[in-house]
């Protein structure tokens, strides 16, 4: 666990709590999402840097770049994220709280690569026998890493099932 996402835990549980007795789950999801993607960005990285820029106009400048797609809550959860010098966080409390989400609903991401396209039979397949493993609905993000060789790599929060050539390959030659 790195130290971001240590730092940005309680920040994340406290508006996952505050999302849950509001009812506004989804709303909480679009605003840190939208603040994760604004704080992905260089330039923006280097504004916050900058220590010549007040908290003021900081605030600001993020409300007119978001303009109304934050609703009252999410803009004093932004002007706390300033007050305290956290905003950098962002990316790593949107995505705690989409781990805390998925979890209260019941389902899991799963990135699956394999070597080769999979096709939507074969995605359901797949994501119908990891529900049985894992006991939640699985929704399921696809990529292609051709160096694999065949089979998948498939990463559910913290589990990583290796079921490819390569892996295969590397654990023969540990052996070895």
């Amino acid at each position: 666990m790195s130290e971001l996402s240590t730092l940005a835990r309680p920040y994340a549980e406290a508006v996952f709590k505050q999302a849950i007795e509001s009812g506004s789950v989804s709303d909480w999801s679009d605003s840190l999402n939208l603040l994760s993607l604004v704080m992905q960005d260089k330039e923006m990285v280097a504004i916050i840097a900058n220590p010549k820029v007040s908290s003021d106009q900081l605030t600001t400048l993020l409300l007119d770049i978001c303009q109304d797609q934050l609703k009252e809550e999410s803009i004093n959860f932004l002007k706390v994220l300033i007050e305290n010098d956290r905003l950098i966080l962002a990316p790593q409390i949107s995505e705690l709280y989409e781990s805390y989400k998925a979890e209260h609903e019941g389902y899991i991401d799963v990135e699956v690569t394999s070597a080769y396209s999979l096709t939507k039979e074969e995605q359901n397949k797949f994501a119908s026998t990891l529900k049985k493993q894992l006991g939640k609905t699985v929704h399921i993000t696809t990529s292609i890493d051709k160096s694999l060789i065949g089979g998948y790599i498939a990463k559910a929060g913290d589990k990583v099932i290796d079921g490819s050539v390569k892996g295969q390959l590397q654990q023969l030659a540990k052996k070895l």
